[in-house]
C-alpha cells in the first residue's frame, strides 16, 4: 500500500474510479479529473449525464454481446472506429486514430449504470480539466460538476476527450498545482 500523500488522477471513466476508491483514504489530498464524470453517492453516468443534451459519442458506439465463464451475459460497448476521430479524438492526427479505433478496449455497459457509494470529492480538494470540444462527455456537464464539487481549479482547453494526449502539457499543470497546493498547505 502507498504511504504519504497521494494525488488521483481520473480521465473519463477514471473520474467515477477516483471518486470511489479515494473516499475514506486520508492519504489522498486531492482529486485531478481530466474529461471525467463525477456522480454524487447514488448516481451513475448515466443518471448524471441524463441532465444534460446527450454527447454525440452516444450514437457512435457499438455494443456487443458477450458470456462470462459461469455463463451470465453481458454488452461490451466500442466507438464505431469509422467515427472514433470525430466523437472522440478529432485533434490527433488520422494515422493516430485508426489505430485508437483499431486497439481500443471496451467498457462494459453496465459500467454506465453503476452507483457511487461514496463521492471523495465531497470533502477532497478538486481541479478539473475540460476540454471545450469534448464529443464524449458533454463540457456543460463537466463544467456542472466542477461547480458542484466546489473546485480550486477549473481549466477549459480548446480540445476533444482524449486531452491528455493532443494537451500533456495542460494536464500535466493542473496534476502539479493540485500536488503544490498540498505541498504549501501542509
Amino acid at each position: 500500500m502507498r504511504r504519504g500523500p497521494i494525488v488521483l488522477v481520473g480521465h473519463s471513466y477514471g473520474g467515477e474510479v477516483i471518486s470511489q476508491a479515494a473516499a475514506g483514504n486520508a492519504n489522498v489530498k486531492a482529486l485531478v479529473y481530466i474529461n471525467a464524470i463525477m456522480p454524487d453517492t447514488g448516481e451513475s453516468f448515466s443518471s448524471l449525464s441524463a441532465k444534460f443534451p446527450a454527447a454525440p459519442l452516444t450514437k457512435a458506439l457499438k455494443q456487443v454481446p458477450f458470456r462470462n465463464g459461469d455463463g451470465t451475459t453481458g454488452t461490451d460497448v466500442y466507438v464505431q472506429p469509422d467515427k472514433l476521430r470525430q466523437v472522440f479524438a478529432a485533434d490527433l492526427p488520422t494515422s493516430q486514430t485508426n489505430l485508437l479505433g483499431a486497439t481500443q478496449r471496451p467498457i462494459a455497459l453496465s459500467a454506465f449504470a453503476d452507483k457511487l457509494t461514496a463521492a471523495a470529492w465531497r470533502n477532497k480538494p478538486v481541479y478539473v480539466l475540460v476540454g471545450r470540444q469534448d464529443q464524449a462527455i458533454n463540457p456543460a456537464l463537466e463544467l456542472f460538476e466542477a461547480k458542484r464539487a466546489q473546485a480550486r481549479k477549473t481549466v477549459e482547453i480548446n480540445s476533444s476527450h482524449v486531452s491528455l494526449v493532443s494537451h500533456p502539457q495542460s494536464v500535466k499543470n493542473l496534476i502539479v498545482d493540485a500536488a503544490e497546493d498540498y505541498m504549501w498547505k501542509k
